[in-house]
């Protein structure tokens, strides 16, 4: 497993717009209809990465807290099909069943809204405030796969927390680290 960092697309940046497949139910959704009313957070993540693997259960629960807050999380995965079957819609689809993801689970097959979130890795978290103005790009906490430190998403939940409590969000931000993307 490569360890890549995030890229931290700068504070402000408006969200991408997009249209994707939600593996989930087969639907093409747009960030405009994902959105939240208090905040949108955007996760680029992968079935095989064990950076991903390490946070699932984190990653649920997360949904399962901030959504009736207003933030509603989005996952994409962008990685290579033809060379990492293991993270095709099929198995998308499976693995959010798995992991009882209450988010939709986009595939971007053609990778340009992975390029133009400017996503490096697998996890990689983008959150967004009521007018999609990024306001947290970094890590989930400091637990990796190994080293012992539980999973408890307090970096990103600490932002989450000050959009949803109408704070302003620290930008002291680490950038997290997984897996890379895996381009064509």
């Amino acid at each position: 497993m490569a360890r890549t960092e995030s890229n931290m697309l700068p504070l402000g940046t408006k969200a991408p717009d997009f249209n994707l497949i939600d593996t989930t139910d087969n639907k093409t959704k747009s960030l405009d209809a994902l959105k939240g009313t208090t905040g949108t957070l955007v996760m680029f993540i992968c079935n095989h990465c064990p950076f991903v693997v390490h946070v699932n259960s984190q990653l649920s629960q997360l949904a399962k807290d901030y959504i009736s807050k207003g933030i509603n999380c989005i996952a994409i995965s962008s990685n290579d099909v033809d060379n990492y079957p293991q993270d095709g819609p099929e198995l998308m689809k499976q693995n959010a069943i798995d992991n009882d993801y209450i988010f939709p689970y986009l595939y971007d097959q053609t990778q340009d809204v992975a390029k133009a979130y400017d996503a490096a890795c697998t996890p990689d978290f983008f959150l967004f405030n009521t007018d999609l103005e990024l306001v947290y790009a970094g890590q989930l906490d400091d637990s990796r796969p190994g080293n012992g430190i539980p999973v408890t998403g307090k970096d990103l939940r600490a932002a989450m927390d000050a959009l949803v409590n109408n704070e302003t969000v620290s930008t002291n931000q680490k950038p997290s680290m997984g897996c890379n993307i895996k381009w064509k």
